[in-house]
């Protein structure tokens, strides 16, 4: 079965989503902009997931993380739990 591996942020609005793109873009960091401003739990570890199988996180997240560019930030992607930015670290 497909395993990845990602590390996100998450944030209550697409503005702020796209800002936070831009930051990393631009030169800022992944981990150090989920420590700063990601409202989950993960964001403490720099926004790492660890690893997952298909159907473990909501399918917005799995539509991305298992068909999305690996090593990009991806996003702004739309849950019931706010708005994400996406790293896949590694898919097999």
């Amino acid at each position: 079965m497909t395993q990845a591996t990602a590390r996100h942020i998450l944030v209550d609005s697409k503005e702020k989503c796209e800002e936070l793109k831009k930051a990393i873009e631009d030169g800022q960091d992944f981990a150090e902009v989920a420590k700063q401003h990601s409202s989950c739990p993960s964001g403490r570890n720099g926004g790492d997931l660890g690893s997952f199988g298909p159907g473990q996180m909501v399918p917005e997240f799995d539509k991305v993380v298992f068909n999305g560019e690996v090593n990009k930030v991806l996003g702004p992607v739309k849950t019931q739990f706010g708005y994400h930015l996406l790293e896949v670290t590694s898919r097999s």
